[in-house]
């Protein structure tokens, strides 16, 4: 969030003529919803809607619409009954948290990691335990990392594709990590909210894969639905009314108008796919180019819109280099720091999901920059 102010005073304190600032700083689509949603939700203010409360668990039409998606894009049978339609994944952390786990549990996740996986786990009680992850793991972790593990954590968080690497796990790797889980009564919390934005390797849901693993799904970044805070939960069958407890207390239902447009997004599969394919030709010129300008440290970009940059042999101070980055060439990054405090001092993260026009030129305004 700094990040962004810092980019936006900067922005507004440009003189005409000046280049504007290149953002990649931002993690969420420069798209919006698709036309189809906002129609949709226009219509039904029109109409008279009178967008009251919903059941906890969301419009019964969306969750059977969720639950078809499983069945097409999966092949998988998750049913409407076991969807809870959530204020965003933001909001389905929280409940999944609470149903899963008690103060105190130890709950593993990579490092590198989104940030509010550690700061809702510890809001809660909760005990982050940090998996340190590198190139070599593809910043994904591994069963072998969870066998090291004394005591055995309650729970493990996994996302694929990850916010910041963009690594994927492949479907075996999710697999065997579903099956460990389930087999020693670790709670497997899959994180699958950048589904949709995947490039090369095929998506796997762990809803397939071991019937005690909670997902956690969002409207936010493929469906390009970010503010409207709309996302789901896919339980398994222990943990519906649970989480149907804690919703109906903590939130009452999503968005009405929300859900009504969530509903209508999921059959705009040509605009959406249009956007995939811009973050992928963005991500090639990115991947093309950054070397070139002397980032030539970078993680396997199969999915979401970010790359994970390793500037050890440029700076050991990220929030720092980012500043200058921003004040002197203006690019805005994010900071190492923010995904990873003991190691991130030496790693950036680039998103691509702006104007494909800023992506090309990146790399040339970097490699000016860094050559003085």
């Amino acid at each position: 969030m700094d990040v962004i102010a810092a980019a936006n005073a900067r922005a507004a304190a440009l003189r005409p003529g000046e280049p504007g600032i290149l953002r990649m700083e931002v993690g969420q689509p420069g798209t919006g919803a698709p036309r189809g949603a906002a129609e949709a939700a226009a219509r039904a203010l029109r109409d008279g809607h009178p967008m009251g409360y919903t059941e906890a668990f969301g419009l019964r039409s969306l969750r059977e619409r969720i639950a078809r998606r499983y069945a097409e894009h999966y092949g998988a049978a998750v049913p409407a009954g076991r969807i809870a339609v959530t204020v965003g994944a933001s909001g389905a952390f929280p409940l999944a948290f609470l149903a899963a786990f008690d103060a105190g549990d130890r709950v593993a996740m990579a490092a590198p990691y989104y940030p509010p996986y550690a700061n809702i786990l510890t809001a809660l009680g909760m005990v982050p335990q940090l998996l340190p992850c590198d190139a070599s793991t593809r910043f994904q972790p591994n069963v072998a990392m969870l066998e090291a593990l004394d005591p055995r954590p309650a729970g493990v968080i996994v996302a694929s594709p990850c916010n910041p690497a963009g690594t994927m796990l492949s479907p075996q790797e999710l697999a065997e990590i579903a099956r460990w889980c389930h087999a020693h009564g670790v709670r497997l919390i899959s994180d699958e909210i950048y589904h949709g934005l995947s490039y090369d390797m095929p998506e796997a849901t762990a809803a397939a894969l071991s019937p005690s693993a909670v997902v956690v799904n969002s409207f936010s970044k493929y469906f390009s639905m970010t503010g409207w805070r709309i996302g789901w939960l896919a339980l398994p069958e222990d943990l519906v009314r649970p989480v149907e407890r804690l919703a109906q207390n903590m939130f009452i239902s999503a968005p009405h108008v929300a859900q009504i447009a969530a509903e209508a997004a999921m059959d705009c599969t040509e605009e959406l796919e249009a956007n995939r394919a811009a973050y992928r030709r963005s991500r090639d010129l990115l991947l093309q180019g950054l070397p070139a300008a002397g980032f030539d440290r970078i993680a396997a970009a199969d999915g979401a819109f970010y790359i994970w940059a390793d500037v050890g042999h440029l700076t050991n101070d990220s929030p720092g280099f980012c500043a200058r980055m921003l004040a002197e060439a203006g690019i805005a990054a994010t900071p190492g720091v923010d995904f990873d405090p003991e190691r991130g001092a030496r790693f950036l993260r680039f998103s691509y999901c702006g104007p494909e026009a800023d992506m090309a030129e990146a790399p040339g305004r970097l490699r000016r920059w860094l050559k003085g």
